[in-house]
Parts: C-alpha cells; sequence; structure tokens
C-alpha cells in the first residue's frame, strides 16, 4: 500500500527541485552610451548556498535584514567569479542591483565608456565552487551581432571575436 502512494507522489517531488545547475550571463555593448551591460542569472538557492561558503553568516537575497551588505557580498562574489577582458584589458564593472524572477535571481552590473569590443574574453566560474555540475551560458552582443558559448565546470574561459 505504501508504494503505492510513494508511485503517486514520487512525480511530485521532481516539481520542487532543479535538477539541473546553470547560469546565464548576458554581455551587451550598449553603443548610445558606449558601455557594456552585463545581467547574470542564476538560482537563488545555489547562489545563497555558494554565499554562505564565503559569509560568516546565511545570506538571504530575497529578504535581507541589510540589503546594503548582502549587495555588497554578491557583488564581492561576481568579481572573483566573472572576469572580463575587452580587447585584452580586464574591465572593473559596477554593480547596478538585482532582482528575483521566479526561482532565480538576474544581478546587474555596467562598464561605463568602454571602446567598441573587437574581442571579449570571459572567465566564467560561477557557482563553480558550490556545484560540481555547474554548467554557464555567456551570451554576448556587440552592434546587433549575436554570439552565444556554453562551457561546464571546471571549463570557463570563452572567447568572442568582432569585426
Amino acid at each position: 500500500m505504501k508504494s503505492k502512494y510513494l508511485f503517486v507522489l514520487l512525480p511530485f517531488l521532481f516539481l520542487f527541485a532543479h535538477p539541473f545547475f546553470v547560469s546565464v550571463s548576458d554581455i551587451k555593448y550598449n553603443s548610445s552610451n558606449k558601455s557594456i551591460e552585463i545581467s547574470c542569472k542564476m538560482f537563488t538557492n545555489d547562489l545563497e548556498g555558494a554565499l554562505k561558503k564565503i559569509s560568516s553568516k546565511p545570506i538571504d537575497i530575497l529578504n535581507p535584514k541589510d540589503k546594503k551588505e548582502v549587495e555588497a557580498v554578491l557583488f564581492d562574489y561576481i568579481k572573483k567569479h566573472l572576469i572580463i577582458k575587452i580587447n585584452n584589458k580586464i574591465i572593473n564593472y559596477t554593480f547596478v542591483g538585482y532582482e528575483k524572477e521566479e526561482d532565480a535571481i538576474w544581478t546587474y552590473l555596467e562598464f561605463k565608456k568602454a571602446e567598441i569590443p573587437k574581442q571579449i574574453n570571459v572567465d566564467d566560474k560561477l557557482l563553480y565552487d558550490f556545484l560540481k555540475e555547474q554548467t554557464n551560458i555567456v551570451n554576448v552582443e556587440v552592434n546587433g551581432v549575436k554570439k552565444s558559448y556554453k562551457v561546464l565546470n571546471p571549463e570557463s574561459i570563452m572567447n568572442f571575436e568582432f569585426k
């Protein structure tokens, strides 16, 4: 009798766990204000788990007690795990903010006064220290030309060329 209940409940258990571990980063050159706009999407529970490993206390991104503190920890984590070079120069992007989208978090970053990218090199290790099964996808757009690349942990380097 118990096995009948388990058989009925088993499909519902998979609805509550995400069986894949992926982050998506979008990098776009905005020619109107000569900036690089970066957005990164990560599952909230994975991101909080990764932040917990580097912080002395638990991090609640969705309901922070101190939002400035959470933003600082989040930005520090991203800076250490997402390195971007434009035309062979590492860019120092700034943190714009973050927002919730269902069971994920979008973070927004920006680099101002960017030259037109001919080459973009990305070293994306977001969540690699937390999940061995992590996959990272990077989408890049420069002057209407879109390119994408996917890496699996431990691979992290992606190179994009534009004319």
